[in-house]
Protein backbone atom coordinates (compact mmCIF):
# COMPACT_ATOMS: atom_id res chain seq x y z
CA UNK A 1 0.00 0.00 0.00
CA UNK A 2 2.85 2.40 0.80
CA UNK A 3 4.33 1.67 -2.64
CA UNK A 4 1.02 2.78 -4.21
CA UNK A 5 0.93 5.90 -2.08
CA UNK A 6 4.45 6.79 -3.22
CA UNK A 7 2.98 7.34 -6.70
CA UNK A 8 0.47 9.92 -5.43
CA UNK A 9 0.86 13.68 -5.30
CA UNK A 10 -1.01 15.82 -2.75
CA UNK A 11 -4.74 15.85 -3.45
CA UNK A 12 -4.69 12.76 -5.68
CA UNK A 13 -6.34 9.42 -5.08
CA UNK A 14 -6.25 5.88 -6.46
CA UNK A 15 -9.55 4.62 -7.89
CA UNK A 16 -10.19 0.90 -8.36
CA UNK A 17 -11.64 0.29 -11.84
CA UNK A 18 -13.28 -2.94 -10.61
CA UNK A 19 -11.97 -4.67 -13.72
CA UNK A 20 -8.97 -6.94 -14.31
CA UNK A 21 -7.32 -5.63 -11.13
CA UNK A 22 -6.73 -2.23 -12.74
CA UNK A 23 -6.43 1.05 -10.86
CA UNK A 24 -6.10 4.67 -11.94
CA UNK A 25 -4.70 7.81 -10.33
CA UNK A 26 -7.07 10.78 -10.44
CA UNK A 27 -7.28 14.26 -9.01
CA UNK A 28 -10.66 15.64 -7.90
CA UNK A 29 -9.57 19.08 -9.10
CA UNK A 30 -8.76 17.90 -12.65
CA UNK A 31 -10.70 16.27 -15.47
CA UNK A 32 -11.79 12.73 -14.56
CA UNK A 33 -13.07 10.03 -16.87
CA UNK A 34 -16.78 9.28 -17.11
CA UNK A 35 -19.16 6.73 -18.58
CA UNK A 36 -18.36 7.85 -22.13
CA UNK A 37 -14.82 6.43 -21.88
CA UNK A 38 -16.13 3.11 -20.56
CA UNK A 39 -18.66 2.87 -23.42
CA UNK A 40 -16.01 3.77 -25.99
CA UNK A 41 -13.58 1.13 -24.73
CA UNK A 42 -16.32 -1.50 -25.00
CA UNK A 43 -17.32 -0.38 -28.51
CA UNK A 44 -13.72 -0.53 -29.77
CA UNK A 45 -13.53 -4.35 -29.78
CA UNK A 46 -9.78 -4.43 -29.28
CA UNK A 47 -7.91 -7.57 -30.29
CA UNK A 48 -5.02 -9.19 -28.36
CA UNK A 49 -1.64 -8.13 -29.68
CA UNK A 50 -3.00 -4.97 -31.31
CA UNK A 51 -0.91 -1.86 -31.76
CA UNK A 52 -3.04 1.09 -30.64
CA UNK A 53 -2.77 4.85 -30.46
CA UNK A 54 -4.97 6.85 -28.07
CA UNK A 55 -5.20 10.49 -29.11
CA UNK A 56 -5.82 12.74 -26.10
CA UNK A 57 -5.48 10.08 -23.43
CA UNK A 58 -6.17 12.37 -20.47
CA UNK A 59 -6.10 10.15 -17.39
CA UNK A 60 -5.02 7.15 -19.47
CA UNK A 61 -8.37 5.45 -18.93
CA UNK A 62 -8.81 4.10 -22.48
CA UNK A 63 -5.43 2.29 -22.68
CA UNK A 64 -6.07 0.82 -19.23
CA UNK A 65 -9.52 -0.48 -20.11
CA UNK A 66 -8.38 -1.76 -23.51
CA UNK A 67 -5.46 -3.61 -21.91
CA UNK A 68 -7.89 -5.20 -19.48
CA UNK A 69 -10.04 -6.40 -22.37
CA UNK A 70 -7.25 -7.56 -24.68
CA UNK A 71 -4.73 -8.75 -22.12
CA UNK A 72 -1.77 -8.03 -24.39
CA UNK A 73 -1.35 -4.92 -26.51
CA UNK A 74 1.03 -2.06 -27.25
CA UNK A 75 -0.26 1.50 -27.01
CA UNK A 76 1.11 4.97 -27.65
CA UNK A 77 -1.03 7.38 -25.63
CA UNK A 78 -0.78 11.09 -26.52
CA UNK A 79 -1.70 13.89 -24.11
CA UNK A 80 -0.96 17.61 -24.54
CA UNK A 81 -1.42 18.63 -20.89
CA UNK A 82 1.76 18.01 -18.86
CA UNK A 83 0.01 17.34 -15.54
CA UNK A 84 -2.45 14.88 -17.08
CA UNK A 85 0.27 13.10 -19.06
CA UNK A 86 2.47 12.73 -16.00
CA UNK A 87 -0.46 11.42 -13.96
CA UNK A 88 -1.28 8.91 -16.72
CA UNK A 89 2.36 7.76 -16.72
CA UNK A 90 2.14 7.08 -13.00
CA UNK A 91 -1.08 5.14 -13.51
CA UNK A 92 0.74 2.90 -16.00
CA UNK A 93 3.49 2.28 -13.44
CA UNK A 94 0.86 1.58 -10.79
CA UNK A 95 -0.50 -1.22 -13.01
CA UNK A 96 2.87 -2.48 -14.23
CA UNK A 97 2.04 -1.42 -17.80
CA UNK A 98 4.73 1.21 -18.35
CA UNK A 99 6.56 -0.99 -20.88
CA UNK A 100 3.51 -1.64 -23.08
CA UNK A 101 1.61 1.66 -22.71
CA UNK A 102 3.81 4.66 -23.45
CA UNK A 103 2.42 8.11 -22.60
CA UNK A 104 3.71 10.97 -24.75
CA UNK A 105 3.33 14.53 -23.49
CA UNK A 106 2.92 15.89 -27.01
CA UNK A 107 0.42 17.64 -29.28
CA UNK A 108 -1.57 15.13 -31.36
CA UNK A 109 -1.52 17.63 -34.25
CA UNK A 110 2.20 16.89 -34.50
CA UNK A 111 1.77 13.11 -34.43
CA UNK A 112 3.75 12.56 -37.62
CA UNK A 113 6.80 14.10 -35.95
CA UNK A 114 7.09 11.47 -33.22
CA UNK A 115 4.89 8.47 -34.10
CA UNK A 116 5.35 6.00 -36.98
CA UNK A 117 3.34 6.24 -40.19
CA UNK A 118 0.80 3.50 -41.06
CA UNK A 119 1.80 1.42 -38.04
CA UNK A 120 -1.39 1.06 -35.97
CA UNK A 121 -4.25 -1.43 -36.00
CA UNK A 122 -6.53 0.88 -34.04
CA UNK A 123 -6.60 4.59 -33.29
CA UNK A 124 -9.05 5.66 -30.60
CA UNK A 125 -10.10 9.10 -29.42
CA UNK A 126 -12.59 10.60 -27.00
CA UNK A 127 -12.19 14.21 -28.18
CA UNK A 128 -13.53 17.44 -26.67
CA UNK A 129 -17.29 17.42 -27.23
CA UNK A 130 -18.06 21.12 -27.66
CA UNK A 131 -17.12 22.99 -30.81
CA UNK A 132 -15.07 26.11 -30.20
CA UNK A 133 -17.27 29.03 -29.06
CA UNK A 134 -20.32 26.72 -28.93
CA UNK A 135 -20.62 26.87 -25.14
CA UNK A 136 -19.42 28.91 -22.21
CA UNK A 137 -15.70 28.26 -21.64
CA UNK A 138 -14.61 26.52 -18.45
CA UNK A 139 -12.65 28.78 -16.08
CA UNK A 140 -10.09 25.96 -15.72
CA UNK A 141 -7.62 25.73 -18.64
CA UNK A 142 -7.25 21.98 -18.08
CA UNK A 143 -11.00 21.35 -18.13
CA UNK A 144 -11.41 23.68 -21.11
CA UNK A 145 -8.84 21.67 -23.10
CA UNK A 146 -10.55 18.39 -22.19
CA UNK A 147 -14.11 19.51 -22.94
CA UNK A 148 -13.96 22.14 -25.69
CA UNK A 149 -12.33 22.28 -29.08
CA UNK A 150 -9.50 24.69 -29.67
CA UNK A 151 -6.37 22.62 -29.33
CA UNK A 152 -8.14 19.53 -30.74
CA UNK A 153 -10.83 19.53 -33.46
CA UNK A 154 -12.47 16.64 -35.31
CA UNK A 155 -10.28 17.52 -38.29
CA UNK A 156 -7.16 17.37 -36.11
CA UNK A 157 -7.89 13.89 -34.80
CA UNK A 158 -9.03 12.59 -38.21
CA UNK A 159 -5.84 13.85 -39.86
CA UNK A 160 -3.70 12.22 -37.18
CA UNK A 161 -5.63 8.95 -37.39
CA UNK A 162 -5.30 8.78 -41.18
CA UNK A 163 -1.53 9.24 -40.84
CA UNK A 164 -1.15 6.62 -38.12
CA UNK A 165 -3.41 3.81 -39.34
CA UNK A 166 -2.50 0.87 -41.53
CA UNK A 167 -4.67 0.58 -44.63
CA UNK A 168 -8.14 -0.79 -43.80
CA UNK A 169 -7.53 -0.37 -40.07
CA UNK A 170 -9.92 1.21 -37.61
CA UNK A 171 -10.48 4.65 -36.12
CA UNK A 172 -12.95 4.67 -33.21
CA UNK A 173 -14.31 7.79 -31.56
CA UNK A 174 -17.26 9.16 -29.61
CA UNK A 175 -19.02 12.48 -30.18
CA UNK A 176 -22.35 14.14 -29.36
CA UNK A 177 -25.02 12.71 -31.66
CA UNK A 178 -25.82 16.27 -32.77
CA UNK A 179 -22.38 16.44 -34.45
CA UNK A 180 -22.79 13.20 -36.39
CA UNK A 181 -23.13 14.66 -39.91
CA UNK A 182 -20.19 16.99 -39.27
CA UNK A 183 -18.13 14.02 -38.12
CA UNK A 184 -18.97 11.89 -41.17
CA UNK A 185 -18.11 14.74 -43.56
CA UNK A 186 -14.80 15.34 -41.81
CA UNK A 187 -13.81 11.68 -41.63
CA UNK A 188 -14.35 11.23 -45.36
CA UNK A 189 -12.11 14.21 -46.09
CA UNK A 190 -9.28 12.10 -44.63
CA UNK A 191 -10.20 8.81 -46.40
CA UNK A 192 -11.83 7.45 -43.24
CA UNK A 193 -15.09 5.76 -44.17
CA UNK A 194 -17.74 5.39 -41.40
CA UNK A 195 -18.51 1.67 -41.18
CA UNK A 196 -20.18 1.13 -37.79
CA UNK A 197 -22.42 3.42 -35.74
CA UNK A 198 -24.12 3.05 -32.39
CA UNK A 199 -26.21 5.75 -30.74
CA UNK A 200 -26.38 6.12 -26.96
CA UNK A 201 -29.67 7.09 -25.27
CA UNK A 202 -30.18 7.98 -21.61
CA UNK A 203 -33.43 5.96 -21.77
CA UNK A 204 -35.84 4.74 -24.44
CA UNK A 205 -37.86 7.97 -24.35
CA UNK A 206 -34.94 10.33 -24.92
CA UNK A 207 -33.21 11.29 -28.18
CA UNK A 208 -29.72 9.95 -28.77
CA UNK A 209 -27.13 11.86 -26.76
CA UNK A 210 -23.86 10.34 -27.96
CA UNK A 211 -22.63 8.58 -31.08
CA UNK A 212 -20.04 5.79 -31.14
CA UNK A 213 -18.35 5.71 -34.55
CA UNK A 214 -15.97 3.25 -36.19
CA UNK A 215 -14.34 4.31 -39.47
CA UNK A 216 -11.88 2.38 -41.65
CA UNK A 217 -9.09 3.84 -43.74
CA UNK A 218 -9.32 3.47 -47.53
CA UNK A 219 -12.38 1.23 -47.80
CA UNK A 220 -15.64 1.38 -49.76
CA UNK A 221 -18.83 2.90 -48.28
CA UNK A 222 -21.25 0.74 -46.32
CA UNK A 223 -22.51 1.62 -42.86
CA UNK A 224 -23.80 -0.80 -40.20
CA UNK A 225 -26.11 0.89 -37.69
CA UNK A 226 -26.13 -1.18 -34.52
CA UNK A 227 -29.04 -1.39 -32.05
CA UNK A 228 -29.18 1.63 -29.73
CA UNK A 229 -27.37 1.52 -26.41
CA UNK A 230 -29.84 2.40 -23.65
CA UNK A 231 -28.32 3.50 -20.34
CA UNK A 232 -31.34 3.43 -17.98
CA UNK A 233 -34.48 1.33 -17.64
CA UNK A 234 -37.85 3.10 -17.21
CA UNK A 235 -37.53 2.65 -13.43
CA UNK A 236 -34.16 4.45 -13.40
CA UNK A 237 -31.99 1.36 -12.89
CA UNK A 238 -29.10 0.54 -15.19
CA UNK A 239 -29.89 -1.67 -18.18
CA UNK A 240 -28.48 -5.16 -18.49
CA UNK A 241 -26.08 -3.96 -21.16
CA UNK A 242 -24.66 -1.20 -18.96
CA UNK A 243 -24.18 -3.81 -16.23
CA UNK A 244 -22.38 -6.02 -18.76
CA UNK A 245 -20.12 -3.18 -19.88
CA UNK A 246 -19.26 -2.39 -16.25
CA UNK A 247 -18.74 -6.10 -15.52
CA UNK A 248 -21.54 -6.14 -12.95
CA UNK A 249 -23.34 -9.21 -14.30
CA UNK A 250 -22.80 -12.70 -12.92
Amino acid sequence: MSEMNDLLLPGERIDDLQFAGLKIIQSPSAFRFGMDSVLLADFARVRPGSRICDLGTGTGILPLLLSGRAGRLFCDAVEIQPDAAERAQRSMRLNGLQESIIVHNRDLRQARQFLPHAAYDLVICNPPYSAENASLPSPSPALRTARQEGECTISDVAAAAAWLLKSRSRFVLMLPAARLTEAFDTLRQFRLEPKRLRLVHANVCRPARLALIEALLDVNPGLIIEPPLIVKNPDGTDTDEINRIYHLTN
